[in-house]
């Protein structure tokens, strides 16, 4: 248990700083942004796990070999079954600090949850208000404006696409279908999961710089996968107009006038493009990315190298539990 304390907190150190910087800096995740991805989400559980699990288990080394057998010495203590003189002052501090540590992510989580919630019921209010369905397409709804704007606002069933008339005058009708498939491969694929559980992650550690960096990777790499749906319907150029065209419009300049609290409160930390899925990183650089990615498309990854990059993901997953469940394995 002693020693799986340092390794837990060696594993969180690495995972909190140079590895998210490592990634982020990468250029291979641009050729496989669904491996990206998982790589991202696996980073962020074992990071977590790892902090909390290193806390823990020093704090609980005195009473037993593993988390296990100590866990349930530290329940008799609190039963009145044993002896709390086994644990000194520190050992009770480093429990209490994964405890609440534990807890103030998961309350997090549920508080960006219910933020996000109330949020985009507030933005579809607005919608019934002030848009109105567009010919022919289904779930889709156009807002008078002369920005050109298009996003996603998730919601089950109630889920929708929504453009402003000024976009829909400026692109032809396979720029059109490129937009609406990229926003639909938003919805169809639960990007906004993705952009829930990072903004969670920002809002709970707002001085890990990490945080940061990962929900804006993150952020990229959705805009990636719905390109890359968008690609199977139409041409890259086609692709590439309709993105600089919707990219013109979702700057700050053009945001700021459509008076959207969602689109003011994605700007703001700690909760940046929870409600607006695809505006979420349509920002100069990420568009500038998106666009040297479709003109210039890099290979593939290969097999190998996908199956190097997502086995990694699986064992960041499987040694943190490892470490906390069984340390007599390493001896």
């Amino acid at each position: 248990m002693f020693w799986a304390s340092y390794l837990l907190a060696a594993l969180a150190i690495i995972l909190a700083w140079p590895a998210p910087i490592a990634l982020s800096r990468a250029s291979w995740p641009a050729r496989a942004p669904f491996t990206a991805m998982v790589l991202w989400q696996s980073i962020a559980l074992a990071g977590g796990l790892s902090m909390i699990g290193a806390m823990l288990v020093w704090g609980l080394e005195p009473l037993g070999d593993n988390l296990i057998s100590a866990s349930a010495g530290f329940i008799r203590i609190l039963l009145d079954d044993g002896s709390a003189q086994t644990l000194g002052v520190v050992h009770v501090f480093a429990i209490s600090a994964a405890t609440l540590l534990f807890g103030h992510l998961v309350f997090t989580l549920a508080l960006t949850f219910v933020r996000i919630r109330r949020q985009r019921r507030r933005h579809r209010d607005m919608l019934t208000l002030l848009s109105s369905p567009a010919a022919n397409q289904p779930a889709t709804l156009v807002i008078n404006h002369p920005a050109p704007v298009a996003y996603c606002l998730p919601g089950g069933a109630r889920s929708v696409t929504v453009m402003s008339d000024g976009l829909m005058d400026l692109l032809t009708q396979a720029e059109l279908e490129a937009v609406l498939t990229h926003e639909n491969a938003h919805l169809h694929q639960r990007h906004h999961l993705l952009l829930w559980a990072f903004a969670a992650w920002r809002s709970a550690l707002p001085w890990l710089p990490t945080s940061q960096l990962a929900q804006h990777a993150v952020s990229e790499l959705i805009e990636m996968l719905a390109d890359d749906e968008a690609l199977r319907h139409v041409d890259e150029t086609t692709l590439v107009r309709a993105i600089a065209i919707v990219g013109s419009g979702a700057l700050p300049s053009s945001r700021d006038a459509l008076d959207d609290p969602l689109a003011d409160a994605g700007r703001r930390a700690p909760e940046p493009a929870i409600a607006d899925v695809s505006g979420g990183a349509a920002d100069v650089q990420s568009i500038a990315h998106r666009v040297r990615r479709l003109l210039t498309p890099l290979p593939p990854l290969s097999r190998l190298q996908q199956g190097l990059a997502l086995s990694s993901a699986g064992m960041l997953l499987v040694v943190p539990p490892v470490l906390l469940v069984a340390p007599e394995l390493l001896g």
